[in-house]
């Protein structure tokens, strides 16, 4: 058995660096295993464990401490590396077991005086990256064969029951005291935020009317009734704990069809990114941000050589391969502007380069797609598209001469809100440049779902079969602004003496907006269609967390966050709004 190195005397800087003049700290994404402060990881051959064990100095900011295995932003970002590590540095890994570090207690979920602390944005922010880490694992069972059982050595409460429920097996002690609950609405006046709702009734098919019990029953359910419920799958005594655990996570293991051999991993080494006053460098992608215009140039480059001859030699390259690189560089720069630049509404989206070289590699993604490594690297393109789509910015894809918007990167451009293509090219500036152009591939067929589980071709058609059907049919077919128009890939085409006045009209409009509602609006536009788990907890249970945080019966004075420990419950204004 090997453990990672864990260094507990670690800063908190390594993730949340000092702010200038007291704002909110610069969160930092990018960690590794040797800087982690709230989780050990050990290997048994096929099963990795994963302990939660949380310092509770080690909050990300001042102000609180991370007691009872409760957690805040920088525990979350550890989790999230260790989800992506296993599902690229340990292919051997098919089981993956999550407990509690700290006798009698699995966790008491997120920090009440941090949430009770934060700005709303901050709450917002943190709500939506839980989320998404929690379904980054149950994509890992989905779509990697490795399974995660929640094994629950104490009590889980709020987002710790939140995070045993991403998990597909739920096993807790029995001892006669620890339980499964969701407190949040009677002790804290909002509600759970990470899918704990959704997912009792969605995905654990616990029956309507016990769900409300159970949300509203503060010490939750242990027992036989919590099996018998839905609200977990197994309980074992604790004398019988350590072996029947194992037990599951081996046949687990066994049951597993995930594909790679120990010693086959790719070692995820730290992005390299490079900031230079307002611009931010990745070798793939670069970002200007304009805060006089409140907007972000971002600028997707296309691969520069062809793809490796085989699907190992791609392994070989490892995070130098085109298409993971550029799932690391875009999954750092959106985390890191959606967090950290918050008042950089609009996000105008750019792709450049040779777009044979995208397609080529397209190919070859779709040709090694049973390797297990390049089926890691198309999910996670997959969710760092994904993560695009629930991010709170207008998005705006502007296509001119020299762009790349084919196959993948074209996915860029349908997840954009708006598409602004030129007719011809810049006649005063490059006489001789050849026309933009956009291609449909067999890549933009279903090779990246969107959370509600449709194409964004389909999306953007949602409703309209013949239109859907028209544009397919283009699929291998190199459309100039024109026949992009004809088939609905575009919202505007313009010629070059319209096209930079009129762009530039249309960002300073979208900036003189309200957040707010462009927020409200952008979420209703993208997610057409069929309800998921992903889209309620996106789209409806978040909207409403997110309400409820900023209401004074939960985070007034006398709500039911501040109030929390003194004794005194929350004031509410009882009328039902």
């Amino acid at each position: 058995m090997s453990e990672t190195t864990i260094d507990k005397a670690a800063p908190a800087e390594a993730q949340a660096a000092p702010a200038a003049q007291d704002g909110p700290p610069v969160v930092e994404f990018r960690t590794s295993p040797d800087r982690y402060r709230h989780f050990r990881v050990t290997y048994d051959g096929d099963v990795a464990t994963v302990a939660l064990a949380v310092d509770d100095q080690g909050g990300l900011v001042p102000g609180y401490e991370l007691k009872m295995n409760s957690y805040d932003l920088g525990v979350d970002i550890e989790l999230y590396d260790i989800v992506q590590r296993l599902r690229f540095e340990h292919p051997e890994v098919k089981a993956v077991v999550m407990t509690g570090g700290i006798e009698r207690m699995f966790c008491a979920g997120a920090n009440i005086r941090m949430l009770a602390g934060s700005p709303h944005s901050w709450k917002v922010n943190f709500c939506k990256f839980t989320n998404e880490t929690r379904n980054g694992i149950e994509d890992a069972t989905a779509n990697s064969g490795q399974r995660w059982i929640a094994a629950l050595n104490g009590t889980a409460a709020g987002g710790g029951y939140e995070l045993a429920l991403a998990c597909d097996d739920i096993v807790l002690v029995d001892d006669n005291s620890s339980t499964v609950s969701l407190p949040e609405v009677p002790l804290l006046g909002v509600l759970p935020g990470t899918g704990g709702l959704t997912r009792v009734v969605d995905k654990r098919h616990v029956r309507k009317d016990r769900a409300d019990l159970f949300a509203t029953k503060s010490e939750g359910y242990r027992g036989q009734t919590a099996v018998d419920w839905g609200l977990i799958d197994a309980t074992i005594p604790r004398r019988e704990w350590d072996e029947k655990i194992a037990e599951r996570a081996h046949a687990a293991a066994a049951a597993s069809t995930r594909g790679g051999a120990a010693g086959e991993g790719v070692e995820l080494t730290p992005v390299e990114r490079a900031e230079d006053g307002d611009t931010i460098s990745y070798r793939h992608v670069t970002a200007t941000l304009d805060r006089a215009g409140r907007r972000v140039e971002i600028v997707v480059s296309a691969p520069t050589e062809e793809p490796p001859a085989d699907a190992e030699a791609a392994r070989a390259q490892g995070v130098d391969y085109y298409p993971l690189a550029l799932a690391r560089e875009l999954d750092d720069l959106i985390l890191h502007l959606r967090t950290n630049e918050l008042q950089l509404g609009t996000w105008v989206l750019r792709a450049k380069g040779d777009q044979a070289l995208v397609i080529a590699h397209d190919d070859k993604l779709a040709e090694w797609s049973e390797h297990w490594f390049v089926n890691e690297v198309v999910h996670y393109l997959k969710r760092t598209l994904k993560r695009l789509d629930v991010t709170s910015r207008s998005l705006v894809a502007v296509i001119e001469p020299g762009s790349a918007f084919v196959g993948t990167l074209l996915e860029l451009a349908l997840a954009a809100d708006r598409q602004y293509m030129l007719e011809g090219v810049f006649e005063d500036v490059d006489p001789d440049a050849d026309p933009a152009t956009v291609r449909i591939t067999d890549a933009n067929r279903g090779r990246y779902p969107m959370g509600n589980g449709l194409t964004r071709l389909e999306s953007r058609f949602y409703g309209r079969d013949e239109d859907l059907e028209a544009a397919l049919a283009t699929a291998g077919t190199d459309l100039d602004a024109a026949a992009a128009d004809a088939a609905g890939l575009v919202t505007v085409a313009l010629d070059d003496i319209d096209f930079e006045e009129e762009l530039r009209i249309v960002l300073e409009e979208r900036a003189a907006l309200s957040p707010d509602a462009l927020t409200g609006m952008e979420a209703n536009h993208r997610f057409v269609g069929p309800e998921t788990v992903e889209t309620k907890i996106f789209g409806r249970l978040t909207a409403w967390q997110n309400w409820i945080f900023i209401r004074p019966n939960a985070s007034g004075p006398d709500g039911a966050l501040r109030r929390y420990g003194s004794g005194q419950k929350g004031d509410y204004n009882l009328e039902r709004v």
